[in-house]
C-alpha cells in the first residue's frame, strides 16, 4: 500500500524539493541538454516553484492546479510568474512558448487526462518548440526499486518508458530518449524531449 502524505507546499518545497536535490537531479540534467537563453518556458505543473530559478523572470510562467501552491510560489519567487490552472483550456495564446517543461507531474495524472492536455500543448508551442519531460520510470530489471516507488511515491500513475512514450506517439508527436538514470539509488528517471510532428 502506498504511503499517502500530504505536504503543505512549505513542508512540499523544503522537504521533497531541497535546493541541492532539485539542481543535482533536475537542473544539471536540463541545462545540460538546453540553452534557454530568450526563450519562453510554461512550467506545467510547476507546484511550489522550484524548477524556476533556470529561467529568466520575463520568459517564464509556472501553471498548476493547487491553488496553495502557487500561492506559495508567488510569495517564495516574487519576480516570477505564476497561474492556478482552472480548466483543461490553457490561458495563453497560439504559439506562446519556445518550451515546455513538465518535471514529475505526469505520474500524477490519468492517461484520460493527458490526453485532454495534448491538443493545448500543440496549440501553445511555438513552431519547432519542444516539450521537456522527466518522470520516475519503472523498469524491468530492477523490481525492488519498483516496489519502492509505487509504495514510496504518491504518484498513482508511475509508467515504464514505453507507457510515457506512447502518451505522445499516440498524440501526433515524436519523442526523443535523451537519458535514463537512477536518483537516491532507488528512483529511475526516464528524461526525454517531444515536439509535434509537422503536419
Amino acid at each position: 500500500m502506498p504511503i499517502n502524505i500530504s505536504f503543505s507546499p512549505r513542508l512540499y518545497h523544503w522537504f521533497v524539493r531541497p535546493k541541492w536535490f532539485t539542481k543535482k537531479y533536475i537542473h544539471d540534467h536540463v541545462q545540460s541538454h538546453f540553452t534557454f537563453d530568450g526563450h519562453t518556458v510554461l512550467d506545467f505543473g510547476s507546484g511550489t516553484g522550484a524548477n524556476c530559478s533556470m529561467f529568466h523572470p520575463l520568459y517564464y510562467v509556472g501553471i498548476d492546479p493547487d491553488a496553495k501552491r502557487i500561492d506559495y510560489a508567488k510569495r517564495l519567487y516574487t519576480h516570477h510568474a505564476f497561474q492556478v490552472l482552472e480548466s483543461k483550456r490553457f490561458p495563453f495564446d497560439n504559439d506562446s512558448f519556445d518550451y515546455i517543461l513538465i518535471i514529475a507531474v505526469l505520474h500524477h495524472v490519468s492517461s484520460d487526462e493527458i490526453s485532454s492536455y495534448m491538443k493545448e500543448f500543440q496549440r501553445i508551442l511555438k513552431p519547432n518548440g519542444t516539450i521537456i519531460v522527466m518522470e520516475p520510470c519503472l523498469c524491468k530489471k530492477k523490481p525492488i526499486c519498483n516496489r519502492f516507488m509505487k509504495w514510496y511515491d504518491n504518484g498513482e500513475y508511475i509508467r515504464n518508458e514505453e507507457e510515457y512514450i506512447r502518451l505522445f506517439i499516440d498524440h501526433n508527436y515524436d519523442c526523443n530518449v535523451i537519458n535514463r538514470f537512477r536518483k537516491c539509488f532507488l528512483y529511475h528517471e526516464l528524461f526525454f524531449s517531444v515536439k509535434p510532428k509537422s503536419l
